[in-house]
């Protein structure tokens, strides 16, 4: 206490300075209108430009979380897409049934671990099988095809990316419709491109044409993989192999969506009995 009141006497000039500077300030204010305006108008572009700073802030803090809910918003989205239902009509003699049921469904993930540079890669995201994912799924960003579910566990999966040696996607030319295999491992140095093989070498192909998924596999058909990037590479006497520039920038994947197909186990099992047959 005693240094306190040593302190106050030292500076007590300023602080009279300081409190007469207050009064002087205040009554000018109060006793003239466009001093008080003038002011009240600076002390609101002060407060506004603070609380603008502090939005920004929480904004920023927020982020993650709003991101999160729109990437949920996509997935609902997605689900109400035309090529997300099946066509379940059934027409005998005068009798007609005609409804769309839902086909497809997503669940959206967040990228947790990624790799792009190495012959084989992959992603690990924070949904696992308490969530419903299970191997062997789909998984698709809001720019492309992403690859496949590998591995699960309660809460985590790892997805083999569409960059890796072993991944196989059936592609389609937009135009055409002409099918075939897109694979990444020929051209395993390079992120952002793949190759379409097994397109009939009579199919015209034009740069800058879309790839998209058949809907054989996987995903649901018209996904978007990529476009044209070059056209003239022979694989053999009948078939084409066509360079592609792949939509999606891997290195930057930070939300994801799991496709899951009502379909897919009536699916598998009766093409199981194709081989069992043959």
């Amino acid at each position: 206490m005693r240094n306190l009141w040593i302190f106050i006497n030292r500076y007590s000039t300023f602080f009279l300075f300081i409190l007469f500077f207050a009064v002087s300030f205040i009554l000018i204010i109060n006793n003239n209108s466009f001093q008080r305006a003038s002011a009240l108008n600076s002390s609101n572009e002060i407060i506004g430009r603070a609380y603008e700073k502090i939005d920004y802030f929480k904004a920023y803090i927020d982020l993650n979380e709003t991101n999160l809910t729109l990437a949920h918003e996509n997935a609902a989205l997605r689900a109400l897409l035309k090529s997300s239902n099946y066509d379940n009509e059934v027409t005998s003699r005068t009798i007609r049934d005609t409804s769309l049921q839902p086909r497809y469904s997503y669940i959206e993930a967040r990228v947790i671990n990624n790799s792009v540079n190495q012959k084989n890669n992959y992603l690990t995201v924070n949904r696992g099988s308490r969530h419903g994912i299970k191997k062997g799924m789909g998984v698709i960003s809001s720019n492309g095809v992403v690859g496949i579910v590998l591995n699960v566990s309660p809460n985590f999966a790892t997805i083999q990316s569409l960059l890796h040696s072993d991944t196989k996607i059936s592609a389609s030319l937009s135009k055409s419709e002409a099918f075939g295999s897109l694979v990444w491992g020929q051209n395993a140095v390079d992120p952002q491109y793949a190759v379409l093989k097994d397109i009939p070498n009579h199919v015209e192909v034009a740069k800058g044409e879309q790839v998209v998924t058949s809907g054989y596999s996987l995903f649901p058909s018209g996904v978007i993989i990529g476009q044209v990037e070059e056209t003239g590479i022979l694989s053999g006497s009948s078939f084409l192999d066509i360079k592609i520039k792949l939509n999606n920038d891997f290195s930057t994947l930070r939300y994801v969506y799991i496709v899951t197909d009502k379909l897919s186990e009536e699916k598998k099992k009766l093409e199981e009995q194709n081989s069992e047959n043959g």
